[in-house]
């Protein structure tokens, strides 16, 4: 029997848990059948998705600050609990207000709680030239859970109904990530990575920078304008795609293009991982805005399935590159120590993504009749964010670990 190291376990167990809880990129199969068998309104319908994509992230930036001192595991295994638990009481709900509150508010806050502790335990058990390795690796698992969940929870639907899918969907998020959660605990504060063999390079000195010192530097705002224009390009087109295939190509059953799109967000997550450790965080996010900008230009003319197959494919790519570097950057410039709250700081950028990318596509749509509007706003985003990323430089430790035990006397 194979036995393998607590830094693979905490790894492998961080992966699958992100796999149960990726429930939420389910949702547009809740949403079709909420329209065609309850006959509900597509507004009310999307009010339980909008409203959990808040809630995720708001509550990750609260279940950072609480894993940065409590540990990851309770903290893990309460998102956990209401994911779950949400998921059951979403199958009691007869009306939209009450979906909204179990879904979007239950099951979405989470999703935060149990997201924000996965990657900084994970980090913390390996050699610090692998935090994009492990950043992607946790990452993807959270982006291939469309590729599993979306077919089964259609199959479900067929077979069961909405609610009792609901219900079933519930228990096994919390029979199957409980006793993974676990598992997940940081290592002993004396505790030494192991560098990889050959390893030559040297490891800067821990850092201990608060949130509040975070956002005094420069290097802060950039990233949070890079992070929110790059993730509402991509959440653009993932939103839309069945609809850009449809008004583009006259395409009506494109649901593989989210496939597609899952497969290589997920994929551009740990690619985009192993890049950053060898070429640095930001010189990988200033290729995956090119792409995506390119990309995002030349989208108008994708007017048949392999250049809209291709144009998914690259568009997961750009986007899975953001969920796998940024994490990795935070940690790079501002320490383990205080990363779930960092993070949570820097992932408001996300938040704000995910209403400007459907406002920019509504417009585009609501005046013009096609996207193309939308690519171009799309497309000027990531070439700011490209300026963004040349200019952009590492913090200076020394000066930031000055400031901070400043602060810190200043309150002793």
């Amino acid at each position: 029997m194979i036995k393998f190291s607590k830094p693979v376990q905490i790894l492998a167990a961080g992966f699958c848990i992100n796999l149960c809880m990726g429930i939420l990129y389910a949702w547009s199969v809740f949403k079709q059948a909420l329209v065609t068998d309850l006959n509900w309104s597509n507004a009310d319908a999307s009010m339980p998705y909008t409203i959990g994509v808040i809630s995720f992230a708001l509550s990750l930036l609260v279940a950072g600050i609480l894993q940065d001192k409590m540990g990851p595991r309770r903290v893990l295994l309460l998102g956990i609990t209401m994911v779950g638990l949400g998921m059951i009481v979403s199958s009691l709900a007869t009306s939209p207000l009450l979906l909204t509150l179990s879904f979007g508010v239950m099951t979405g806050c989470g999703i935060g709680f149990g997201y924000a502790c996965l990657a900084p335990s994970a980090m913390k058990w390996f050699h610090p030239s692998k935090k994009g390795l492990v950043n992607g690796l946790i990452a993807a698992g959270f982006g291939l859970a469309a590729v599993y969940l979306a077919p089964l929870t259609s199959t479900l639907i067929v077979h069961f109904g909405i609610n009792q899918s609901f219900l079933i969907l519930g228990i096994a998020i919390l029979v199957i990530a409980i006793p993974l959660a676990c598992t997940i605990s940081n290592p002993p504060t004396d505790y030494v990575p192991d560098a990889p063999k050959g390893y030559q390079g040297s490891i800067k000195p821990a850092l201990n920078i608060s949130w509040k010192i975070m956002i005094k530097t420069p290097q802060f705002y950039s990233l949070w304008v890079m992070y929110a224009f790059a993730s509402a390009a991509g959440l653009m087109l993932i939103g839309n795609i069945t609809s850009i295939a449809a008004t583009q190509a006259n395409i009506t059953q494109a649901a593989y293009l989210v496939v597609i799109l899952a497969i290589f967000n997920s994929g551009g997550r740990v690619a985009a991982g192993i890049l950053a450790d060898k070429i640095g965080g930001l010189k990988t996010l200033m290729l995956a805005f090119i792409i995506q900008g390119i990309n995002m230009l030349m989208f108008a003319t994708y007017e048949s399935d392999l250049a809209l197959t291709i144009g998914a494919a690259l568009a997961g790519i750009g986007y899975g590159t953001l969920l796998a570097v940024f994490p990795t950057i935070t940690a790079d410039f501002y320490g383990l120590k205080n990363y779930g709250a960092n993070y949570g700081v820097l992932y408001t950028a996300w938040g704000i993504s995910g209403f400007i990318g459907p406002v920019v596509a509504a417009i585009a749509v609501d005046t013009t009749g096609s996207y193309e509007l939308a690519y171009g706003i799309c497309a000027a985003m990531l070439g700011v964010a490209v300026a963004l990323s040349w200019f952009t430089k590492p913090v200076d430790s020394e000066t930031l670990v000055e400031q901070s035990n400043q602060d810190n006397s200043a309150f002793a």
